[in-house]
């Protein structure tokens, strides 16, 4: 095709979804069902992982909760028994592929292959607004949050490429939430979040098809400040919104150094 008249397309595509984007602001959002599908949550056993599981069991979905810990994911399928849901629990490290196939087998299998054959299913990712901005002396964690974003992004991609229209995806971005993971955190613009709101937040996106969930919203401004200021007012700008939290930071006695 002619490289004007794809410029041309694109343009007509651009200014195609900014009116669809504004009419869909005045239409009544429609919420899927999820009675009776079956809903895997890794890490199910404590934070959100159990918060989820709780909406989800309110929802009548049939659960099937993975963690690592016996004792933490027997204690959250009580509860979504107690609400009256469907629930299957195994013990699984996600970090060891050998548990997670032992475990596929035992489910009905909902992963990703099978879900391209039905085109059918949702795949959530949860990862943090520090997968979006670096912050200080959480280098690790901010690490391993940029991929659950990246990983996020390039599927979605991925299933578009594919023209794999059933699969939904949504991320999950909070700033902090009282999981206990970090010790006495602040901001001077956002509270710490409870993990039963976050919970109820992420499922309603997810009943909506919503693709990226930022908590509190105005956070999803971050990631388009950091692209647009220059570096030495995001460097201030960070300082603004008083980030603190109880962290170790590795230091050398200098009395002892060689």
């Amino acid at each position: 095709m002619n490289i004007v008249l794809e410029i041309l397309l694109l343009l007509l595509t651009t200014i195609f979804s900014y009116l669809e984007a504004l009419v869909n602001l005045f239409l009544p959002v429609k919420r899927k069902s999820v009675s009776g599908e079956i809903v895997l949550i890794t890490g199910a056993g404590h934070g959100i992982g159990r918060a989820t599981a709780a909406e989800f069991a309110k929802l009548q979905s049939v659960l099937v909760l993975w963690d690592i810990n016996k004792n933490g994911v027997e204690e959250t399928a009580a509860q979504c028994r107690k609400i009256g849901a469907k629930v299957y629990t195994y013990v699984v490290d996600c970090s060891k592929r050998e548990d997670i196939s032992k475990a596929a087998d035992q489910t009905t299998r909902a992963f990703l292959p099978s879900m391209m054959k039905k085109n059918h299913g949702h795949i959530v990712t949860i990862a943090s607004l520090a997968g979006s901005i670096g912050v200080p002396f959480l280098v690790d964690y901010c690490s391993t949050k940029f991929a659950a974003v990246g990983f996020h992004k390039a599927l979605t991609a991925e299933l578009a490429a594919l023209k794999i229209s059933g699969i939904k995806m949504t991320c999950l971005c909070p700033t902090f939430v009282d999981t206990g993971f970090v010790k006495n955190p602040s901001s001077s613009f956002s509270p710490v979040l409870v993990t039963e709101d976050v919970a109820k937040t992420l499922v309603d996106g997810i009943l909506i098809n919503k693709k990226m969930i930022c908590i509190p919203s105005f956070a999803s401004l971050s990631a388009v400040l950091e692209v647009l200021l220059p570096e030495r007012a995001q460097r201030a700008l960070n300082a603004f919104q008083g980030v603190k939290f109880d962290a170790k930071v590795r230091c050398l006695d200098k009395d002892k150094q060689t």
